[in-house]
C-alpha cells in the first residue's frame, strides 16, 4: 500500500510514453463512432463496423491510407473510401501530410488529437507535479468525442448526382437538351422522353433486365423525390425544376467536354499519322486554297472524328431532319424519331379478346385462318378496337443478351372494330355501340372500319328487329361516316384480314414513318397526300394504347361530353359540337345567367352546328339540356 501523504512527485507509475494497443488508432476511433452511430440508428452497418474493428485490432502494423486496409479481412471498397476522406480531412485541420514514425520508416502513425493531447498531458504529469484529479482527462475525451459528433451531425449533407448513362443520367439530360432547343415547349410526354432518352441509357426502360421488374423508367421517382423533376396533368408531363435544370446543366457541360477531348484527340492521332502538314511557298493562291479544301473535305470523311459535339449530343442537322439524307437505321429528328423505308415491317395486332373466351372455337379458327394465309400477327391487348396494324421496326439481336432490343412501333391509320349480328344486337341494348363509335372516332386513326359478320337465319330470332340492326348499319356508315364490310363468316373476315395486311405492305412499302405526339400535333394532314410524297406521320403504339384507356383519369371536359351523351337524341358530333362552345358545365351555366328570358336560355344552343352538313342542334335538343341542368324539380 502506498501512504496517501507521500508525495506524487517521488513516485512515477507506468510508462513514460504510452504505446496504444492498436498501431492505427485514428481509424479505430472512427470505425469505432461509425459503429455506434449505426447502432443508435438501428442499422445492421454495425456489425459489419464491428468485425472491421476486430480485423483492425488484429494487425500488428501501422497502414499509410484506408486504401491500404484493403488487404484486412472485412474491409471493402465502401470502408476504405470513408477512411481516406476523413485521414484527409484531419491532415487538412492538424497539419499537411502525414506523421511519419520515429525509425525513419515510411509507415505513419496516425495520432488522433485526443490521443496526442493525452500523450502531451501525461508527459507533462511526469515533469510537473499537478493537483487536478484524474477525472479531468476522461472527461475531457468525452468533450472530445462529443464535438467530434456534432463535428459529423453538422457535415453538409452530399448532393445526388445519377451514375452517368443511367436511367437518371438520361432523363435530365433529354428534358435539358429538349429546352435548349428553339420552340421548346417545356415538357415532355412519357412515350417520348423515353424515346429520346434510350440512346443515352445503356438499360432499357420499358423492358425490365433478366431476373429484375425494374426499368430505367423507375430512377424517374428518385429524381421527383430529389425535386429535380416534376410531373403534372394527366397524360403526365415532365419537365425540369430550377434545382434539375442546374444539375442537368452541369451533367451535359461535362458530357460536351469529354466529347471534345475526345474528338480533338481522335483529330491529333489522325493529323500525327497523316503527318506534319507543309505549306508549298512556290503554289499559287489558288493552288492553296485548293489544298486547303481537299483537305477539309478529308477530315470530313473520316468516321471517327468527323463527329462534331451537336452530334454527340444526338442532335442532327436541317438537312437530315428534312429527310435529305437516310440511313437503314432509325433516324431521329428534332420533331421526333422516324423509320425510314425498309427499317420496319408491317404488322397485323390482333386483340387478345378476339381469340380467348366465348366460343373459343370460334376465335380460334380466326387464329388458323390467318396462320394459313401466312400472315405476320401478333396477339395483344387493344384498348379500342380489335383489329389494327403497326409499323414494327427491324432489330438486330445483340450478341450475349437473351433478348433482342424492344422495336419501336408506329400505328398505322387502319382500326377495325368486328361485329357480329348477335354482338351488335346486344351492345346497341346495353349502349355499348354508341360509345364504341365515339371512342373510335376519338382514338386519332383516320381510317376507322366496321366488319360486321352475317349470322344467317339467326339474326330473325334476336331480340332487335333485323330491320333495326340493318338500319344501325346504315347509319353508321351514312351519319357516322365509318367504312362497313360485310362478311358472312369468320373465314372471309380472316380474307379480308390478310387482303388489307397485303394492301397496307404495299401502300406503306417506300414511305418514311414519322412519329408525332397526339397531344401537341392533333390528327395530322391527308394521308392520300402523305404517301404521296413518300412520307407519313404516325402515332406510337404505347402512346396511342395508353389514351385509349376506357376507365383511366377523364378530364372535365371528357365528364361534361360523356353526360351530354346520356340524352337521347345527343351523338358524338352533336356533343362535340357543344363543348367547343362551351367546354365545362361551369360555363355553360355562366352562359345561361347571362340570357335575360326563359325562352333565350331554351335556345341558347339551337344554332349550334355540328358534324359534316352544319345542322342546327335545333331548339327541341336545346331545351332538353337546359332543362337538365336548370330544373330543380322533376323534367317536364
Amino acid at each position: 500500500m502506498l501512504d496517501a501523504n507521500m508525495p506524487t512527485d517521488q513516485v512515477c507509475l507506468g510508462r513514460k510514453r504510452p504505446v496504444p494497443s492498436c498501431p492505427n488508432p485514428l481509424f479505430l476511433q472512427w470505425l469505432t463512432e461509425l459503429r455506434d452511430s449505426a447502432k443508435e440508428k438501428g442499422l445492421k452497418t454495425q456489425y459489419v463496423y464491428q468485425k472491421a474493428i476486430n480485423s483492425l485490432k488484429k494487425y500488428p502494423l501501422p497502414l499509410k491510407n484506408g486504401k491500404e486496409a484493403k488487404i484486412l479481412q472485412n474491409f471493402g471498397d465502401g470502408i476504405c473510401k470513408i477512411l481516406d476522406e476523413r485521414l484527409e480531412k484531419h491532415y487538412r485541420e492538424n497539419g499537411q501530410g502525414p506523421q511519419f514514425s520515429a525509425d525513419g520508416s515510411d509507415a505513419p502513425i496516425h495520432l488522433a488529437p485526443s490521443f496526442q493531447r493525452s500523450n502531451m498531458a501525461s508527459s507533462k504529469q511526469m515533469e510537473a507535479p499537478t493537483n487536478e484529479p484524474s477525472g479531468n482527462l476522461s472527461e475531457h475525451m468525452k468533450r472530445t468525442q462529443r464535438e467530434v459528433r456534432k463535428e459529423k451531425g453538422t457535415k453538409k449533407k452530399r448532393e445526388y448526382v445519377p451514375q452517368k448513362r443511367s436511367g437518371g443520367y438520361a432523363v435530365l439530360l433529354t428534358l435539358y437538351r429538349h429546352a435548349q432547343t428553339p420552340g421548346s415547349k417545356g415538357f415532355m410526354f412519357r412515350n417520348e422522353l423515353q424515346t429520346e432518352a434510350q440512346p443515352l441509357c445503356e438499360k432499357s426502360f420499358t423492358v425490365p433486365d433478366l431476373g429484375s421488374k425494374y426499368t430505367a423508367w423507375s430512377s424517374v421517382s428518385t429524381l421527383i423525390q430529389k425535386d429535380l423533376l416534376v410531373k403534372t396533368h394527366n397524360p403526365a408531363r415532365y419537365s425540369l425544376t430550377d434545382q434539375g435544370l442546374a444539375l442537368a446543366e452541369k451533367l451535359d457541360s461535362e458530357e460536351t467536354g469529354m466529347a471534345k477531348e475526345h474528338v480533338e484527340q481522335m483529330s491529333e492521332e489522325e493529323d500525327a499519322r497523316d503527318g506534319p502538314d507543309v505549306v508549298d511557298l512556290t503554289l499559287e493562291e489558288e493552288e492553296q486554297e485548293e489544298k486547303e479544301r481537299c483537305r477539309s473535305s478529308k477530315s470530313l470523311e473520316r468516321p471517327a472524328t468527323a463527329l462534331n459535339v451537336n452530334q454527340a449530343r444526338g442532335q442532327i442537322s436541317e438537312s437530315d431532319a428534312a429527310g435529305k439524307s437516310q440511313t437503314p437505321e432509325t433516324g431521329r429528328t428534332a420533331m421526333g424519331w422516324h423509320l425510314p423505308p425498309g427499317s420496319y415491317d408491317i404488322v397485323l395486332c390482333v386483340d387478345v379478346i378476339e381469340t380467348t373466351g366465348g366460343s373459343s372455337g370460334r376465335k380460334q379458327e380466326l387464329v388458323k385462318e390467318l396462320q394459313r394465309n401466312c400472315v405476320t400477327f401478333d396477339i395483344r391487348k387493344l384498348n379500342v378496337g380489335d383489329f389494327l396494324w403497326v409499323a414494327r421496326e427491324k432489330v438486330t439481336p445483340v450478341p450475349g443478351q437473351l433478348r433482342p432490343p424492344v422495336g419501336k412501333e408506329l400505328v398505322l391509320d387502319y382500326i377495325i372494330e368486328r361485329k357480329r349480328m348477335d354482338d351488335l344486337c346486344g351492345s346497341i341494348i346495353d349502349g355499348r355501340f354508341r360509345e364504341q363509335k365515339f371512342r373510335l372516332k376519338r382514338c386519332g386513326l383516320r381510317k376507322p372500319i366496321y366488319l360486321v359478320e352475317e349470322c344467317g337465319s339467326a339474326a330473325a330470332h334476336l331480340s332487335i328487329p333485323e330491320s333495326t340492326l340493318q338500319q344501325a348499319i346504315v347509319n353508321t356508315q351514312v351519319v357516322d361516316g365509318f367504312f362497313v364490310k360485310r362478311v358472312q363468316d369468320v373465314k372471309e373476315s380472316a380474307a379480308y384480314l390478310t387482303i388489307m395486311t397485303r394492301y397496307l405492305q404495299k401502300l406503306y412499302h417506300n414511305c418514311t414513318l414519322f412519329c408525332r405526339s397526339r397531344e401537341l400535333e392533333g390528327d395530322g394532314g391527308d394521308e392520300s397526300e402523305q404517301t404521296a410524297n413518300l412520307s407519313c406521320s404516325l402515332m406510337a403504339f404505347t402512346e396511342f394504347n395508353y389514351g385509349a384507356i376506357k376507365n383511366k383519369c377523364q378530364t372535365v371536359r371528357e365528364v361534361f361530353a360523356r353526360q351530354l351523351m346520356q340524352i337521347s337524341g345527343v351523338s358524338g358530333d352533336k356533343a362535340a359540337a357543344v363543348l367547343e362552345h362551351y367546354s365545362t358545365v361551369s360555363s355553360l351555366l355562366q352562359a345561361y345567367d347571362q340570357c335575360s328570358s326563359e325562352s333565350e336560355k331554351e335556345k341558347l344552343l339551337s344554332s349550334i352546328k355540328y358534324g359534316k352538313l352544319k345542322r342546327n342542334l335545333g331548339p327541341a335538343l336545346s331545351r332538353t339540356i337546359y332543362q337538365l341542368y336548370c330544373t330543380r324539380g322533376p323534367l317536364s
